[in-house]
């Protein structure tokens, strides 16, 4: 027993720290609540000048034309920027031309209001990191958030103050394209991401030269799109909206996002644009986000498309349901002040979009300062520094996901003759994947040159591109749109074949770099067929014949069905889209230098007709007994097994890992308590690695029904050969919660399992109760 003495010493201290946290959190709010106050005032004061034409002229958000995605362009910009009539600017870049644009605007606009500057700043700046999904695989919070806070700074030093990102959409749909740019199909896992994005792009402080406001897209449900295609229809309930796809939404507003983005959907028939209960109801009322809304790409008079009205009738509806700004398509700008002279909108919704703007212009700091972010110096010196590049090399290395590594063929050794065949082996402008608009893909490392650079003298590189990214020349030209061109090769595929297996038969082992386009994922590239392309195939088929070892490289945007892959290649290396250091990242892994530690965040199907196919979906009435394959009257398949090909949370390593049962210190939970869940993680390898330890939950009765499986932990964690160490999960109340029929967010008394693992199957598990 301690003395009383020291007991009482330390009940002073924890009295007197504690007392100070509570004089700082009071301060803090203080000071949150009087500069809150102040922007109120400023803002109040300026509105009060503004004519009716000032004020609709704010929500205005134009294109500079550097990055269009879409069909529309604006035009006669500068004479709509002296006049007030533009709110901000997108795909505009560099200091100067961001200075020579503001200064159109407070030099000759009446009220001198500054502009804002967007860009789609999605996975990197000019240093160009993983796609999202693939830095989603990393399950590396700490390298996310830093990987969002140096494109901030790129962006930042090239004059751009918004980021059109993170885009937080759950999807479990591998048909969608933009599967490429989320972080998956699991509400927690995306809500973890979700926040240090969004802590990542705005830092502590908003109106700080180096931070920029981030946008959370595409609001709402934009990942479950009907078929897997892109901009089409949503129908879900509430309930499901709720539990698996709202959550990182919420989770980025309760991170203080400054802005939110429309998606282009319908949900339950009203278009998310023109959807008031989404944007107001639930947005603002429900969860008190107090930011700007900005749709999509003329989302407003793409309305008139889905049959609601002409342009001034879709702006007036856009404009009630909560949108306060109108990206592109000017329906605003040309119909707004008829239809408050008419009475079909309101005074008070065109202020309160006019003050979300202005609002956000005064966080940013522009009123202040209209050039903070137009320094040229900062663009010299702060963009694609080398420690941003070796940053990007290091982050791209823990994303790879080692899907199969038959009898330990990789690492590969740094000697002989090594075979690099395929059309994304020599394909730079390809590496740094879909959606990396301000990136020079000139300067992406490619395999070819990265394997080239890691290896020097020490072994022989043969190269030969094998066979085309598809055998449809028109294909291949969709695949490979915006500067990410592959040649097409019009010599019949056999020749291309031959050439290919001439080296390879020279070779001790051969890389194959194949798979996916940068382009073949992202916005409006749907598949219905996510095999890697027949040609490609072919090819591997081809040289599997050689009988030489072959080692798969699979570059990718979405999940792929790879179960002829999985069935005869014997190793295979998940590299997504890597970034700009992409070939010296593969270089990396491939001979060993990095172990591989990403584990999956989407599920891999055996074939298409699985989709989609989630690890955390219900149990039905019917469910198949574990093991099996088919049984009659049970839910399942006549010609495949429920199984995926590779699960959610998967992903090998070049050593091997052991994960104890888990313990629990008290088998029941009280209402407002917690439990520790420990478990004992043991290299058991001859090599250094990371692992990802993962935590699930089953409710196992409840009012409505509940997953099989919830992640609700995960620790990553590096281990030297042989070592052990302790790892130990928070369990509470609130971890137990979910959105019942009345969507009351509430945890129910009962049996619980708790499992843990390296995987969403491979699990040991125990239980416990919650009694309230």
């Amino acid at each position: 027993m301690k003395p009383l003495k020291y007991l009482i010493a330390i009940g002073v201290f924890t009295t007197v720290s504690s007392f100070a946290q509570q004089k700082a959190t009071i301060k803090s709010k203080a000071d949150t609540f009087l500069s809150s106050s102040k922007m109120h005032d400023f803002v109040d004061q300026l509105m009060s000048k503004m004519t009716l034409e000032e004020k609709i002229g704010q929500l205005n958000l134009l294109t500079g034309g550097e990055a269009i995605t879409g069909e529309t362009k604006n035009t006669d910009l500068e004479n709509k920027i002296k006049k007030g009539e533009i709110g901000g600017f997108f795909s505009l870049t560099s200091p100067q031309k961001i200075q020579k644009v503001q200064k159109l605007a407070v030099n000759n606009s009446r009220l001198k209001i500054p502009l804002i500057f967007g860009m789609d700043v999605i996975h990197g700046y000019k240093t160009g990191f993983p796609i999202p999904l693939a830095l989603s695989a990393s399950w590396d919070t700490i390298m996310i958030k830093k990987t969002a806070e140096i494109a901030a700074l790129e962006a930042t030093a090239d004059g751009i103050n918004w980021a059109f990102s993170p885009m937080v959409d759950i999807t479990r749909d591998p048909r969608w394209g933009r599967m490429s740019e989320g972080s998956g199909e699991d509400p927690f896992l995306g809500s973890a991401i979700a926040k240090v994005m969004v802590q990542g792009y705005q830092g502590k402080d908003l109106s700080a030269h180096y931070t920029m406001m981030a946008c959370v897209k595409h609001f709402a449900l934009y990942g479950a799109a009907e078929a897997g295609r892109d901009y089409n229809s949503v129908d879900m309930s509430k309930n499901r909206m709720y539990n698996e796809y709202l959550p990182p939404y919420k989770a980025a507003v309760d991170a203080g996002v400054g802005s939110i983005m429309t998606s282009f959907n319908d949900i339950n028939g009203v278009p998310a644009t023109a959807n008031h209960w989404l944007l107001t109801d639930l947005l603002r009322n429900q969860w008190g986000f107090d930011g700007m809304v900005v749709t999509d790409y003329t989302a407003v008079n793409e309305l008139m498309a889905h049959g609601l009205g002409d342009l001034q009738a879709v702006s007036a509806m856009s404009l009630h349901a909560g949108v306060d700004m109108d990206m592109v398509g000017e329906g605003f700008l040309t119909t707004l002040k008829k239809s408050y002279t008419e009475g079909k909108v309101s005074m008070q919704d065109i202020d309160r979009a006019c003050r979300m703007v202005l609002e956000a212009k005064y966080k940013l700091g522009l009123f202040d300062d209209p050039y903070r972010y137009c320094n040229v110096e900062r663009a010299k010196t702060e963009i694609f520094t080398p420690q941003n590049v070796n940053f990007a090399r290091e982050a791209a290395t823990k994303t790879f996901v080692l899907l199969k590594n038959q009898q330990q063929l990789l690492p590969l050794k740094k000697s002989g003759t090594i075979a690099l065949i395929g059309p994304l082996a020599d394909s730079k402008l390809n590496m740094t994947g879909t959606w990396a608009v301000s990136t020079d893909n000139f300067k992406n490392i490619s395999v070819k040159q990265g394997l080239e650079n890691a290896v020097g003298n020490a072994a022989k590189i043969l190269y030969a591109k094998g066979s085309n990214l598809v055998a449809d020349s028109v294909y291949q030209s969709r695949a490979t749109m915006f500067g990410k061109a592959i040649p097409y090769d019009s010599r019949p595929e056999k020749e291309q074949i031959e050439e290919a297996l001439a080296i390879a038969k020279k070779s001790d082992v051969i890389v194959a770099a194949m798979g996916e386009s940068a382009e073949m994922s992202g916005e409006s590239s749907s598949r219905s067929n996510i095999q890697i392309p027949a040609v490609q195939r072919r090819l591997l088929a081809a040289l599997l014949e050689t009988g030489k070892p072959l080692v798969l490289l699979v570059f990718n945007g979405r999940a792929l069905d790879l179960s002829w892959e999985n069935q005869h290649i014997p190793a295979i290396l998940d590299v997504w889209f890597g970034g700009t250091e992409a070939g010296n990242a593969i270089a990396d892994v491939l001979f060993g230098k990095v172990n591989p530690s990403g584990k999956l965040t989407v599920t891999f199907p055996q074939n298409v007709g699985q989709v989609p196919i989630y690890y955390n979906h219900k149990n039905t009435g019917r469910p198949l007994e574990e093991g099996k394959w088919f049984t009659k009257f049970k839910s399942n398949y006549l010609d495949v097994s429920n199984d995926p090909l590779y699960p959610f949370g998967y992903g090998l390593s070049y050593t091997t890992f052991e994960i104890s049962k888990p313990e629990l210190n008290r088998n029941v939970m009280y209402a407002g308590g917690k439990i520790e869940v420990t478990v004992q993680v043991k290299n058991t390898g001859n090599r250094n690695g990371e692992e990802t330890v993962q935590l699930y939950i089953r409710d196992m009765v409840g009012s409505i029904t509940r997953p099989v499986k919830e992640l609700k932990g995960f620790k990553k964690l590096f281990l030297r050969a042989g070592e052990t160490q302790t790892v130990t999960f928070t369990l509470t109340e609130d971890d137990l919660k979910f959105y019942n029929e009345d969507l009351e967010f509430v945890a129910e008394s009962g049996a619980f399992k708790v499992f843990v693992g390296d995987s969403s199957t491979n699990l040991k598990e125990t239980d416990f109760t919650l009694e309230k």
